[in-house]
Order: structure tokens, then C-alpha cells, then sequence
């Protein structure tokens, strides 16, 4: 054990000391971070940058963390806009998204399904002129008349959820089957028979939820978790809305990403050969940083499997600079100040690394207590 962790230490330094560091030579002119990827590119960007699938116990289609947002403004003050954001999970990862304005997305998740959910939000976001149509075709339903752009938050679920338009069989049907002309028809994906129901899994849940969807494990519903919608009318701790669904502003930054083809989901482990490498050469070869790594709290279990160090040294490929920063979530063990069991945490990456290669970083609470 003692000599992998030297190996691995060693190759952090190197990383480091080639440009993990955030000390990086100027970039070429000509490797400015595409403005929009084709289809093609997109989709050869998520076959060659994929790992094979792995197994969680949980679906993961709704996140379970309702203080996410508690760090958006910290995170606006300190990271630049234009950078690469990397993030694991379904749709929080928009939340950052929208507050953070990156010039392009990479979501790796170890779970196959994980890309079935975006594939899924992509198409909606796509075939959709705005928040209303867009939850109305997330969860099965018709669009209610007469709801202005203007809506809070509430008041959009209201009109979403009233009975009058509760769930729609034809609606859904017409729904699913736009999703897989948009992904397929009309961006050319080159979706296998397993993508189509996994695709067609995903938004069953979604139809039979409806807004109050969420969070499971081993397909079990907690209540202690937040719905779909407790997560979309949750504020940054000081009231202020800043959830991708919170405005119609928002929302479109998000759809004008997905129309770019710039949110590329993933399949990879983040101890994996390929995924979190080929980011990092990719954000090398076009000359920006990784400004965001939301981790979730993924590296718990990666300590857990005693893989965490590589994890680490996947993360000392990537390009970063002295604010490129890790959000984590702490679940049960940190105090919220909320009263939530989730608290969000802030650390630099340059920093982790670099105590990890000084022999300062050996457990999970290590990286907790390295956070703030």
C-alpha cells in the first residue's frame, strides 16, 4: 500500500509540475474552446471519453441535497466564467450550471442510466420554448394555458401540478416518442435498443412521479429526501431563487447549452482509466482550466473501495489554476445550519492536491475537514 500510494504521489507531481498546478503556458490561438459542438462531435466525445457502465445502489434520477445552492454565490465571486465545469448526478448539476456560466459541461457518472437522464433532458430542453412547456413535457402532462414567464417558482409547480392537468397517458406517449425523434431524427444519435429503454425507464418515473419524485435507493422512495419540486422552489439560504427552473433566464442558458451541445454526459468511473484523463486532455488541448469539479459525495465511497487515489491522480491531469474549486456534499456528519442532513462544502483543488502529495490527505475526513 505504502508503495502505491508513492507511485501515485509521484505521478501527482508530475501532473502538477506539468500544469496542475495551474501554472499553464499561454495556449495557441487557434485552441479556443469550441463555441458549439456538432452532433458528431457530441456524440464521439461521449463514445470515446466513456468507460464501461458500473453499478451504484442508488438511481440517483432526483437529487437528495436541498442546500446545494447555499454555495452558488461564494462560487460566483471566486470562479470566472468560460472555464470547464465537471459534475456527477442528474439535474443540480444545471442548477451550477446556469449560477456559473462554464463554456462547456462534462458530466461523468459511473452509472449508465446517468446518461439516459441527460439524454432525456437534453431532448426536453431542446423541444422546449420555456419553463412551463418544459416541466408540463417532463412529467407527462399538457401544457396549462395562460402561464406567463414571470412565475415564481411556486406559482409555475402550482399551474403544473393543478389536477386539471394531472397526468396524461396521451401526452406521455407523444412525449416519449418526441424525445427519441429529437435525440435521434433530428441530432443523429446513434442510440442502441438498450439507450431507448433506459431513455424510456427514465422518463416512466418521471410520468408516474410527477413533481413530488425523489430521491431512491435500491428503488425505494425516501420521505426524508426533497421531491423535484422541494429542489426547484429551494433558495441560496438567503431567499434568493437560484435553481436552473428558478427563471425563465435560467432555464435558457441551460437550453442554449444543450442546443450548442455543450453538456456532454458520460459514462465513467472517477477512479477510471479514461473518463476524468480524457476531460483533462481535452480542457489541455483547448487551452482553458477546470474552473468547477462537483464530486457530490462520491469520494466517500471511493475511500471506501480504497480507490480514492486514483481519483487523485486523474484529477492532477487536469489543467486548473489557483481557483478552480471541488463542491462536495457532506451527508449526516456536518452540521447545517438548515437542519438539512446534506451541507455543501467549498476546497480548492490545487490545495488538495497538494497536501495529498505531501502525505496530509489519508481518509475521507481528511477531505471533509480540508473543505470549508
Amino acid at each position: 500500500m505504502r508503495l502505491r500510494r508513492t507511485i501515485l504521489a509521484a505521478s501527482i507531481a508530475i501532473a502538477l509540475a506539468l500544469g496542475g498546478s495551474g501554472q499553464r503556458s499561454a495556449p495557441a490561438p487557434a485552441a479556443a474552446t469550441a463555441a458549439r459542438l456538432t452532433d458528431q462531435q457530441f456524440w464521439q466525445l461521449i463514445d470515446e471519453f466513456s468507460e464501461p457502465g458500473g453499478f451504484f445502489r442508488s438511481e440517483n434520477l432526483v437529487s437528495n441535497e436541498d442546500t446545494f445552492q447555499y454555495v452558488i454565490p461564494r462560487l460566483q465571486a471566486a470562479i470566472k466564467p468560460g472555464g470547464v465545469y465537471v459534475g456527477v448526478g442528474p439535474d443540480q448539476n444545471y442548477t451550477y450550471i446556469a449560477a456559473l456560466a462554464p463554456r462547456i459541461a462534462f458530466i461523468p457518472d459511473v452509472r449508465r442510466g446517468n446518461l439516459h437522464v441527460h439524454l432525456m433532458y437534453k431532448a426536453l430542453f431542446e423541444l422546449s420554448a420555456d419553463r412551463a412547456e418544459f416541466l408540463a413535457r417532463l412529467f407527462g402532462r399538457r401544457k396549462p394555458a395562460g402561464v406567463g414567464a414571470g412565475l415564481t417558482p411556486a406559482a409555475l409547480f402550482d399551474a403544473i401540478d393543478d389536477a386539471t392537468f394531472g397526468r396524461d397517458r396521451a401526452a406521455y406517449d407523444d412525449n416519449l416518442k418526441a424525445i427519441l425523434a429529437q435525440l435521434e431524427q433530428r441530432r443523429g444519435t446513434p442510440l442502441s435498443n438498450e439507450d431507448r429503454s433506459g431513455i424510456g425507464y427514465v422518463y416512466a418515473q418521471f410520468y408516474s412521479g410527477g413533481p413530488h419524485l425523489t430521491y431512491s435507493s435500491n428503488g425505494v422512495g425516501r420521505t426524508r429526501y426533497p421531491t423535484f419540486r422541494e429542489l426547484q422552489l429551494a433558495t441560496d439560504g438567503t431567499g434568493v431563487a437560484r435553481g436552473y427552473l428558478a427563471t425563465e433566464d435560467a432555464f435558457r442558458r441551460v437550453k442554449a447549452m444543450h442546443q450548442q451541445n455543450l453538456i456532454i454526459p458520460l459514462v465513467g468511473n472517477f477512479a477510471g482509466p479514461r473518463a476524468l484523463r480524457a476531460i483533462a486532455a481535452w480542457t489541455r488541448d483547448h487551452g482553458t482550466v477546470v474552473t468547477t469539479f462537483y464530486t457530490s459525495n462520491v469520494e466517500q465511497y471511493l475511500f471506501q473501495d480504497g480507490l480514492w487515489n486514483a481519483f487523485a491522480a486523474n484529477v492532477a491531469t487536469m489543467p486548473v489554476d489557483d481557483t478552480s474549486t471541488f463542491i462536495r456534499s457532506c451527508f449526516n456528519t456536518c452540521a447545517s445550519p438548515a437542519g438539512s442532513r446534506a451541507v455543501t462544502l467549498l476546497d480548492s483543488i490545487p490545495s488538495l492536491l497538494r497536501d495529498f502529495q505531501q502525505g496530509k490527505v489519508n481518509g475521507y475526513w481528511d477531505v471533509l475537514s480540508h473543505s470549508r
